[in-house]
């Protein structure tokens, strides 16, 4: 029920997730079951593996995390991660509530064992191919300890999710030197540098579309920040080539034999492609979607929840971030 277009979008994304799919995993739609029954009447939806678990509140976009969590007992964002808790689900996804996910996440599904705070993993297109930047915005005041998690945590993603072997990790910093930043920074950097981390030092803003790290770590405030900017990106292309094209026939023209190319390039900056983002240290798979989403990301997210959930990624990540706590003890 979470998102700017629900149910609508997100019953539509779950069917078609199981027609590309083919049918290979089953769906639990949660929320007002009434409001998911109409929507269901507008698709055909014969032999699709998909059932409906009633859930009467709903947390609004707006609404606190904390708050709604205490008061909304049966909302569709507590009842689908208590099923996943209970075992009844292998993954959650949600394009509800971003703060309302998170906290519920964590609450319900507990953090894996050595993991301080749990990070928002968000994926973005390079020269050399996509890179994870974490946190994105779970975590906005951080310590040392948990930029040097993060890296962890988001090294095991590239590793099995993104495809990098022994990734390269980078720590955003205001220079490259090992005696630039503040406090925090330094101290991370010291950590990172000792840690068995592929660390290859600071990185500044302007090196991550390049690809200079395939994990860019950072504490949630700065993360949050480039990844609003990142979004905009696209609008603002999109938007030039319209000018372009609105100046004369010539250019239209031009713009529109180009046209399949462009929309292949463009495509790696589209959010839908990559559904949501996972948040990554919890027991279990949570995946959070744009509030926005279309029926194409929800598919997205899906799809992507299982894959982490075929490689074990919270299990590599749990069993990584227990081998940390132990060596610090």
């Amino acid at each position: 029920m979470g998102g700017d277009f629900a149910p609508q979008n997100i019953v539509a994304g779950a069917l078609d997730a199981l027609r590309h799919a083919s049918n290979r995993f089953d769906i639990i739609l949660v929320g007002r079951e009434d409001e998911i029954k109409k929507e269901l009447e507008k698709h055909s939806i014969n032999g699709l593996r998909f059932s409906i678990v009633n859930a009467t509140e709903v947390v609004g976009m707006d609404e606190s995390p904390t708050v709604a969590l205490k008061q909304k007992k049966d909302s569709s964002i507590t009842v689908g991660l208590t099923l996943h808790k209970e075992g009844k689900a292998d993954a959650f996804i949600s394009a509800g509530n971003t703060g309302a996910v998170m906290s519920a996440s964590t609450i319900i599904l507990g953090r894996a064992e050595g993991v301080s705070r749990p990070t928002i993993g968000t994926p973005f297109p390079t020269e050399k191919g996509p890179c994870l930047l974490l946190d994105a915005g779970a975590n906005v005041d951080c310590k040392p300890q948990h930029l040097l998690e993060f890296g962890m945590m988001g090294s095991i993603y590239a590793n099995y999710i993104l495809g990098y072997d022994n990734p390269t990790v980078g720590l955003i910093n205001i220079g490259e030197e090992s005696t630039k930043g503040n406090e925090i920074t330094l101290e991370a950097y010291n950590l990172l540098q000792k840690s068995k981390l592929n660390f290859i030092g600071n990185i500044e803003g302007r090196d991550i579309l390049k690809g200079k790290a395939n994990v860019i770590v950072c504490d949630g405030f700065v993360g949050n920040i480039v990844l609003k900017f990142a979004e905009s990106v696209l609008g603002l292309l999109k938007a030039k080539f319209k000018d372009y094209t609105a100046s004369n026939l010539l250019n239209k023209i031009w713009v529109g034999l180009m046209y399949r190319t462009l929309k292949k390039i463009l495509k790696d900056f589209d959010y839908q492609e990559h559904g949501g983002v996972p948040l990554l240290g919890v027991n279990g798979i949570s995946i959070i979607g744009h509030g926005g989403s279309t029926p194409k990301a929800i598919m997205n997210m899906i799809l992507k929840a299982e894959d982490m959930l075929i490689k074990e990624v919270d299990r590599h990540i749990a069993e990584i971030m227990l081998v940390n706590k132990n060596e610090r003890q």
